[in-house]
Order: structure tokens, then C-alpha cells, then sequence
């Protein structure tokens, strides 16, 4: 049976996301979108019993409070918000029954940036270009949540099983402000002195304020380049972070002058600065939970650990991980 909810306090930006993003577009200038942290939004999907890549919310550092106008089920995942369902605690991680009229709530994330509402039945928003993942920048699949709005859900399953995900294949969301992150060297590594690739590996990296869907943008140590970067043709351009246009990938460190941007799920697909490292895929769910001022430490990974990696999220996001409550 298909129903809505009502949007009662937005929340800071919590936008519909979809599994996997709008693909197809990056040469009309259309990022991926999709969630910030795949492996929360997945492990949400399954606990109502949905696919796991269905249309689900990302809430970003506040979340929103929701009236329910039908009954279903909800799984929350992520960054802890200290859920509450008509004033009473919900566990995160665990299927919640709702009725009809019930108030859901959710405050500031404690530990972690962003946390998944998984509604039954999916959000039905309307798909654009592919997909309901909004670009909430450029307003495409949509926007922000915003005070009043009606948001239509889909037809769930009837079922009444109650599920856990297991705190042994949840993501661990740390507390103490320092993140590992998996990152592999290039596209443009050479364009770096080796003495700066292995500084990055070793230094701190400060998250700034200046952060979002579109980049995460890093303090650190001052970069130096190789030759090839400081003697180049000019068509690269004047700067040694400047090349001709070329593609960026998902999770590249672009480097803007002095200032390494992670680009990430909203990030522009091309332009003229070097990209010396890129994160693996299977850590990018770790820049979903920074927030501003914590610190990223980078550890150096060839291709067959990150595709292990990524292997290993895929296994804790599949249906096998649920255990009846």
C-alpha cells in the first residue's frame, strides 16, 4: 500500500538519494549524485525490506522531523541523530514499525555527519534523467526538503519482521575526530615531487568548514611539484596544479593551487587541475561522516586492495546481513 509523509522541520539540506545516481550524463555536465555513504543508505533499504539501492533520505549534521501519513516501516542508519518517534527513542540499525500520524524526529548527528530514513515502499518522488538522486545545487531530481511538503512513498511489502543489522557488519562511524582513508596514487601522481607523494601518505589533512556534497575541501602540508609540472607546455596553463581539461574520477583529490579538494558525489566531472590521488570507491562512504575540523590520514592502496575493499562492502550490504529481532 503506497502512502506519504509530511515534512514538518526540513532538517539542514535532507535530500531524496537513489542507488545508482543519474549515470549517463557527466558530459552534459550532470554529476552522480546518489548518497554520501552508500554502505548506511544500502543497510537501511534492507532493513524495511526494500531493494537496497531504492530512493531513500540522506540527512546532512541536523535531521528533519517527519508525520507520517500512512502506516509502514522505517530503517535509520548513519550518523547518530538520537531518532525519536513521538517522543520515544528508536534504535538505529533495527526495522521500526509507524502508524499512521506518528512523528518522527531526528536532532543533531552526535557522531558522524549523515544519517538514511529507509521508508518501505521507497520514496516516490519523480525520477529525472534516470533517477530520483537530487542535485540539490542545481535543483535536478528536486531539492532540499523544505517545511510542509507532502513526499509520496511507494508500495511496500506486507511484513511485519523485525530486523537488526549486526554491529559487527554495520560501518564503524568513529568518534575521535581522525579518519584512515584508502587512496590509490593518480591519475597524475607524476606531476608531484616523490618526496610530496610521500608526505601525503604521512601527513595530517584537515577537513574545512568549506565542505560539501560537491568537494571536501583539506589543510595540510604545501605541495611540491616535479619537473614535469614546473617545466610543462603552456597550453597547460601557468600554474604547476594546471593541465589541459581532462576527466575527473570520482573520489580524485584535485588539487586547486595549494588546495586539495576530494571531489565527491555533486563534483564537476572535468576541468584544468591535476588530480594526484584518487580514493577508493569502498572508502568513500567514510567522507559521508566527516565533519568540518576532523582530521583524514591517507593510506596508499593498489588496485586489488581496493577492489577486496569494495568486495567487502558489497557483501555487508546485501540482504544476508539482517538478523530477525
Amino acid at each position: 500500500m503506497s502512502g506519504s509523509f509530511t515534512v514538518m522541520k526540513p532538517g539542514l539540506q535532507t535530500c531524496v538519494q537513489e542507488l545508482p545516481g543519474r549515470i549517463g550524463f557527466l558530459e552534459q555536465g550532470f554529476p552522480f549524485s546518489g548518497p554520501f555513504d552508500a554502505w548506511s543508505f544500502r543497510q537501511a533499504n534492507l532493513l524495511v525490506g526494500n531493494d537496497r539501492d531504492t530512493a531513500a533520505l540522506e540527512c546532512q549534521f541536523l535531521g528533519p522531523t517527519l508525520k507520517f501519513q500512512s502506516d509502514c516501516r522505517i530503517g535509520i542508519t548513519g550518523a547518530d541523530m538520537r531518532p525519536v518517534l513521538d517522543g520515544k527513542a528508536v534504535p538505529m540499525w533495527t526495522t521500526t514499525e509507524v502508524r499512521a500520524g506518528q512523528e518522527l524526529a531526528l536532532g543533531a548527528a552526535i557522531v558522524g555527519a549523515r544519517s538514511y530514513i529507509a521508508i518501505s515502499g521507497g520514496i516516490a518522488t519523480e525520477s529525472v534523467l534516470g533517477s530520483r538522486a537530487v542535485f540539490h545545487q542545481a535543483g535536478v531530481g528536486g531539492c532540499a526538503l523544505v517545511a510542509g511538503q507532502d513526499v509520496p512513498l511507494g508500495n511496500g511489502t506486507e511484513a511485519n519482521e523485525i530486523f537488526t543489522i549486526p554491529e559487527a557488519r554495520r560501518p564503524v562511524i568513529t568518534s575521535d575526530k581522525r579518519w584512515s582513508i584508502e587512496a590509490l596514487k593518480g591519475p597524475n601522481d607524476d606531476w608531484l615531487s616523490e618526496e610530496m607523494i610521500e608526505t601525503f601518505f604521512s601527513a595530517d589533512w584537515k577537513v574545512q568548514a568549506k565542505s560539501s556534497r560537491t568537494g571536501i575541501r583539506l589543510t595540510g602540508p604545501e605541495f611540491a611539484f616535479s619537473e614535469r609540472a614546473l617545466n610543462k607546455n603552456a597550453d597547460h596553463g601557468h600554474d604547476p596544479s594546471n593541465i589541459i581539461d581532462h576527466g575527473y574520477p570520482l573520489g580524485a583529490v584535485n588539487l586547486a593551487g595549494q588546495t586539495p579538494i576530494i571531489l565527491v558525489h555533486d563534483s564537476p566531472s572535468t576541468g584544468g587541475f591535476i588530480n594526484p590521488f584518487t580514493v577508493a570507491s569502498a572508502a568513500l562512504w567514510k567522507l559521508g561522516q566527516v565533519k568540518p575540523n576532523e582530521v583524514l590520514n591517507f593510506r596508499c592502496i593498489d588496485r586489488a586492495e581496493a577492489t577486496d575493499l569494495r568486495a567487502g562492502i558489497d557483501a555487508a550490504t546485501r540482504a544476508g546481513v539482517l538478523e530477525r529481532v
